[in-house]
Protein backbone atom coordinates (compact mmCIF):
# COMPACT_ATOMS: atom_id res chain seq x y z
CA UNK A 1 0.00 0.00 0.00
CA UNK A 2 2.84 2.37 0.89
CA UNK A 3 4.43 1.48 -2.42
CA UNK A 4 1.22 2.36 -4.29
CA UNK A 5 1.04 5.77 -2.57
CA UNK A 6 4.68 6.40 -3.41
CA UNK A 7 4.14 5.59 -7.09
CA UNK A 8 1.09 7.85 -7.21
CA UNK A 9 3.10 10.79 -5.84
CA UNK A 10 5.92 10.13 -8.29
CA UNK A 11 3.44 9.95 -11.18
CA UNK A 12 1.85 13.29 -10.22
CA UNK A 13 5.28 14.87 -9.83
CA UNK A 14 6.31 13.72 -13.30
CA UNK A 15 3.10 15.14 -14.82
CA UNK A 16 3.69 18.53 -13.16
CA UNK A 17 7.32 18.48 -14.26
CA UNK A 18 6.35 17.77 -17.89
CA UNK A 19 3.77 20.59 -17.82
CA UNK A 20 6.37 23.04 -16.51
CA UNK A 21 8.82 22.00 -19.23
CA UNK A 22 6.13 22.51 -21.88
CA UNK A 23 5.29 25.99 -20.58
CA UNK A 24 8.95 26.97 -20.50
CA UNK A 25 9.41 25.67 -24.03
CA UNK A 26 6.43 27.64 -25.34
CA UNK A 27 7.52 30.81 -23.59
CA UNK A 28 10.97 30.49 -25.12
CA UNK A 29 9.52 30.06 -28.64
CA UNK A 30 7.18 33.02 -28.29
CA UNK A 31 9.81 35.30 -26.76
CA UNK A 32 7.79 35.68 -23.58
CA UNK A 33 9.82 35.83 -20.38
CA UNK A 34 8.05 33.79 -17.68
CA UNK A 35 9.86 35.63 -14.94
CA UNK A 36 9.15 39.19 -16.15
CA UNK A 37 9.56 41.36 -19.25
CA UNK A 38 12.73 40.97 -21.23
CA UNK A 39 15.20 43.73 -20.55
CA UNK A 40 15.61 46.10 -23.53
CA UNK A 41 19.19 46.96 -24.28
CA UNK A 42 19.66 50.72 -24.66
CA UNK A 43 21.13 51.94 -27.94
CA UNK A 44 24.71 53.04 -27.66
CA UNK A 45 25.01 56.80 -28.11
CA UNK A 46 27.75 57.71 -30.56
CA UNK A 47 29.08 61.21 -31.18
CA UNK A 48 27.45 62.86 -34.24
CA UNK A 49 30.77 63.65 -35.92
CA UNK A 50 31.77 59.98 -35.71
CA UNK A 51 28.44 58.80 -37.11
CA UNK A 52 28.66 61.31 -39.95
CA UNK A 53 32.25 60.49 -40.86
CA UNK A 54 31.47 56.77 -40.76
CA UNK A 55 28.57 57.33 -43.14
CA UNK A 56 30.84 59.27 -45.51
CA UNK A 57 33.40 56.49 -45.39
CA UNK A 58 30.67 53.96 -46.23
CA UNK A 59 29.63 56.08 -49.19
CA UNK A 60 33.20 56.29 -50.44
CA UNK A 61 33.26 52.49 -50.39
CA UNK A 62 29.79 52.44 -52.06
CA UNK A 63 28.21 50.85 -48.99
CA UNK A 64 25.15 53.04 -49.39
CA UNK A 65 22.77 50.90 -47.34
CA UNK A 66 25.16 51.00 -44.39
CA UNK A 67 25.57 54.74 -44.89
CA UNK A 68 21.80 55.26 -44.81
CA UNK A 69 21.53 53.33 -41.56
CA UNK A 70 24.27 55.45 -40.04
CA UNK A 71 22.63 58.69 -41.17
CA UNK A 72 19.31 57.51 -39.78
CA UNK A 73 20.98 56.80 -36.42
CA UNK A 74 22.61 60.23 -36.48
CA UNK A 75 19.27 61.98 -36.99
CA UNK A 76 17.64 59.83 -34.32
CA UNK A 77 20.34 60.33 -31.69
CA UNK A 78 21.25 63.94 -32.46
CA UNK A 79 18.26 65.65 -34.13
CA UNK A 80 19.42 69.14 -33.13
CA UNK A 81 23.13 68.84 -33.78
CA UNK A 82 25.04 70.72 -36.46
CA UNK A 83 25.32 67.43 -38.32
CA UNK A 84 21.55 66.89 -38.63
CA UNK A 85 21.25 69.07 -41.75
CA UNK A 86 24.26 67.39 -43.34
CA UNK A 87 22.74 64.00 -42.59
CA UNK A 88 19.48 64.95 -44.32
CA UNK A 89 21.36 66.18 -47.37
CA UNK A 90 23.44 63.02 -47.62
CA UNK A 91 20.29 60.93 -47.19
CA UNK A 92 18.92 62.47 -50.40
CA UNK A 93 22.17 61.71 -52.19
CA UNK A 94 22.50 58.14 -50.89
CA UNK A 95 18.93 57.27 -51.91
CA UNK A 96 19.54 58.80 -55.32
CA UNK A 97 22.75 56.85 -55.86
CA UNK A 98 21.08 53.55 -54.97
CA UNK A 99 18.18 54.18 -57.35
CA UNK A 100 15.65 54.65 -54.56
CA UNK A 101 14.15 57.60 -56.37
CA UNK A 102 10.84 57.90 -54.46
CA UNK A 103 12.80 57.87 -51.19
CA UNK A 104 15.20 60.46 -52.57
CA UNK A 105 12.26 62.71 -53.52
CA UNK A 106 10.71 62.39 -50.06
CA UNK A 107 14.05 63.15 -48.42
CA UNK A 108 14.51 66.15 -50.73
CA UNK A 109 11.07 67.52 -49.83
CA UNK A 110 11.88 67.14 -46.14
CA UNK A 111 15.18 68.97 -46.56
CA UNK A 112 13.58 71.81 -48.55
CA UNK A 113 10.84 72.21 -45.94
CA UNK A 114 13.34 72.43 -43.07
CA UNK A 115 16.10 74.43 -44.76
CA UNK A 116 14.52 76.60 -47.51
CA UNK A 117 17.35 79.15 -47.35
CA UNK A 118 20.23 76.68 -47.40
CA UNK A 119 23.00 77.14 -49.96
CA UNK A 120 22.42 73.48 -50.87
CA UNK A 121 18.90 74.10 -52.20
CA UNK A 122 20.04 74.14 -55.87
CA UNK A 123 21.71 70.76 -55.38
CA UNK A 124 18.64 69.32 -53.65
CA UNK A 125 16.36 70.60 -56.43
CA UNK A 126 18.70 69.02 -58.96
CA UNK A 127 18.62 65.65 -57.18
CA UNK A 128 14.84 65.83 -56.79
CA UNK A 129 14.21 66.75 -60.42
CA UNK A 130 16.68 64.15 -61.66
CA UNK A 131 15.00 61.51 -59.46
CA UNK A 132 11.72 62.19 -61.24
CA UNK A 133 13.50 62.32 -64.59
CA UNK A 134 15.18 58.94 -64.02
CA UNK A 135 11.77 57.30 -63.62
CA UNK A 136 10.37 58.48 -66.97
CA UNK A 137 9.68 55.41 -69.07
CA UNK A 138 8.08 56.13 -72.45
CA UNK A 139 5.48 58.38 -74.05
CA UNK A 140 2.75 55.75 -73.89
CA UNK A 141 2.52 56.00 -70.11
CA UNK A 142 1.16 58.66 -67.82
CA UNK A 143 3.48 61.66 -68.03
CA UNK A 144 3.07 62.95 -64.46
CA UNK A 145 6.69 62.03 -63.74
CA UNK A 146 7.82 64.18 -66.66
CA UNK A 147 5.72 67.07 -65.39
CA UNK A 148 7.09 66.66 -61.86
CA UNK A 149 10.64 66.63 -63.24
CA UNK A 150 9.90 69.82 -65.17
CA UNK A 151 8.47 71.54 -62.09
CA UNK A 152 11.56 70.82 -59.97
CA UNK A 153 14.18 71.46 -62.65
CA UNK A 154 12.47 74.62 -63.89
CA UNK A 155 12.52 75.95 -60.33
CA UNK A 156 16.27 75.36 -60.29
CA UNK A 157 16.81 77.06 -63.66
CA UNK A 158 14.59 80.04 -62.84
CA UNK A 159 15.85 80.73 -59.32
CA UNK A 160 19.49 79.65 -59.56
CA UNK A 161 20.58 80.40 -63.16
CA UNK A 162 24.26 80.53 -62.18
CA UNK A 163 24.29 77.20 -60.35
CA UNK A 164 26.70 74.58 -61.62
CA UNK A 165 23.74 72.20 -61.87
CA UNK A 166 21.67 74.47 -64.13
CA UNK A 167 23.17 73.39 -67.46
CA UNK A 168 22.44 69.72 -66.78
CA UNK A 169 18.97 70.71 -65.61
CA UNK A 170 18.29 72.49 -68.92
CA UNK A 171 19.21 69.39 -70.88
CA UNK A 172 16.94 67.22 -68.74
CA UNK A 173 14.17 69.79 -69.16
CA UNK A 174 14.49 69.58 -72.92
CA UNK A 175 14.01 65.81 -72.85
CA UNK A 176 11.18 66.01 -70.30
CA UNK A 177 9.31 68.56 -72.42
CA UNK A 178 9.87 66.32 -75.42
CA UNK A 179 8.25 63.48 -73.47
CA UNK A 180 5.16 65.60 -72.86
CA UNK A 181 5.02 66.60 -76.52
CA UNK A 182 5.40 62.97 -77.54
CA UNK A 183 2.45 62.01 -75.36
CA UNK A 184 0.31 64.73 -76.97
CA UNK A 185 1.32 63.48 -80.41
CA UNK A 186 0.50 59.90 -79.51
CA UNK A 187 -3.00 60.84 -78.36
CA UNK A 188 -3.47 63.19 -81.32
CA UNK A 189 -2.60 60.43 -83.80
CA UNK A 190 -5.10 58.17 -82.09
CA UNK A 191 -7.88 60.75 -82.51
CA UNK A 192 -6.85 61.41 -86.10
CA UNK A 193 -6.95 57.70 -86.92
CA UNK A 194 -10.45 57.51 -85.47
CA UNK A 195 -11.59 60.58 -87.46
CA UNK A 196 -12.05 62.64 -84.30
CA UNK A 197 -10.48 65.61 -86.02
CA UNK A 198 -11.36 68.37 -83.57
CA UNK A 199 -9.87 66.40 -80.66
CA UNK A 200 -6.77 65.67 -82.75
CA UNK A 201 -6.35 69.34 -83.62
CA UNK A 202 -6.43 70.28 -79.94
CA UNK A 203 -3.56 67.89 -79.22
CA UNK A 204 -1.44 68.98 -82.17
CA UNK A 205 -1.98 72.65 -81.38
CA UNK A 206 -0.84 72.01 -77.81
CA UNK A 207 2.47 70.78 -79.21
CA UNK A 208 2.77 73.81 -81.48
CA UNK A 209 1.87 76.24 -78.71
CA UNK A 210 3.76 74.78 -75.75
CA UNK A 211 6.57 72.68 -77.18
CA UNK A 212 8.05 74.69 -80.04
CA UNK A 213 11.55 73.34 -79.36
CA UNK A 214 10.52 69.68 -79.24
CA UNK A 215 11.42 67.14 -81.89
CA UNK A 216 7.71 66.72 -82.65
CA UNK A 217 6.95 70.25 -83.85
CA UNK A 218 7.30 69.54 -87.58
CA UNK A 219 5.02 66.52 -87.51
CA UNK A 220 2.50 68.42 -85.36
CA UNK A 221 2.20 71.13 -88.03
CA UNK A 222 1.80 68.52 -90.76
CA UNK A 223 -0.91 66.71 -88.77
CA UNK A 224 -2.71 70.02 -88.41
CA UNK A 225 -2.72 70.32 -92.21
CA UNK A 226 -4.20 66.83 -92.41
CA UNK A 227 -6.83 67.45 -89.75
CA UNK A 228 -7.91 70.85 -91.05
CA UNK A 229 -8.28 69.50 -94.60
CA UNK A 230 -10.38 66.61 -93.27
CA UNK A 231 -12.76 69.18 -91.72
CA UNK A 232 -12.77 71.36 -94.84
CA UNK A 233 -10.93 74.19 -93.07
CA UNK A 234 -8.84 75.12 -96.08
CA UNK A 235 -7.43 78.43 -94.84
CA UNK A 236 -6.27 76.87 -91.57
CA UNK A 237 -4.64 74.01 -93.48
CA UNK A 238 -2.82 76.39 -95.87
CA UNK A 239 -1.68 78.56 -92.96
CA UNK A 240 -0.33 75.57 -91.02
CA UNK A 241 1.60 74.43 -94.08
CA UNK A 242 2.96 77.95 -94.60
CA UNK A 243 4.24 78.10 -91.01
CA UNK A 244 5.80 74.67 -91.46
CA UNK A 245 7.48 75.73 -94.70
CA UNK A 246 8.72 79.02 -93.28
CA UNK A 247 10.42 77.39 -90.30
CA UNK A 248 11.35 73.98 -91.72
CA UNK A 249 11.59 74.39 -95.49
CA UNK A 250 13.83 71.35 -95.97
CA UNK A 251 11.72 69.09 -93.76
CA UNK A 252 10.16 65.96 -95.25
CA UNK A 253 7.04 66.85 -93.27
CA UNK A 254 6.78 70.10 -95.24
CA UNK A 255 7.19 68.23 -98.50
CA UNK A 256 4.35 65.92 -97.46
CA UNK A 257 2.16 68.88 -96.49
CA UNK A 258 2.90 70.64 -99.79
CA UNK A 259 1.98 67.51 -101.74
CA UNK A 260 -1.22 67.04 -99.74
CA UNK A 261 -2.36 70.58 -100.52
CA UNK A 262 -1.32 70.32 -104.14
CA UNK A 263 -3.60 67.31 -104.63
CA UNK A 264 -6.52 69.58 -103.79
CA UNK A 265 -5.29 72.42 -105.99
CA UNK A 266 -4.05 74.40 -103.00
CA UNK A 267 -0.73 75.86 -101.92
CA UNK A 268 0.74 76.96 -98.57
CA UNK A 269 -0.15 80.53 -97.70
CA UNK A 270 -0.45 82.50 -94.50
CA UNK A 271 -4.17 83.14 -94.96
CA UNK A 272 -5.30 83.05 -91.34
CA UNK A 273 -2.63 85.20 -89.70
CA UNK A 274 -4.25 84.97 -86.27
CA UNK A 275 -4.13 81.17 -86.19
CA UNK A 276 -0.77 80.98 -84.43
CA UNK A 277 -0.66 84.41 -82.81
CA UNK A 278 -1.20 82.95 -79.33
CA UNK A 279 1.85 80.73 -79.91
CA UNK A 280 4.13 83.70 -80.43
CA UNK A 281 2.66 85.62 -77.51
CA UNK A 282 2.76 82.61 -75.17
Amino acid sequence: MVFDIFMTVISRFLRVFIIILAVLSLSACSGFNLFGPKKITEEEIIAPEILYQTALNDMDRRYFKAALKGLEKLERQHPYSDYAEKAKLMTVYANFRTGRYPDAILAADRYLALYPSSKEVPYILYLKGTSYYAQIKDITRDQQLAQDAIDSLQMLVDNYPNSKYTEDARESLRVAYDQLAGKEMSVGRYYLGNKQYSAAINRFRTVVQKHQTSTHIEEALFRLVESYLALGLVNEARTSAAVLGHNYASSTWYQSAFTLLQKQGLSPELVNKSLFESDANG
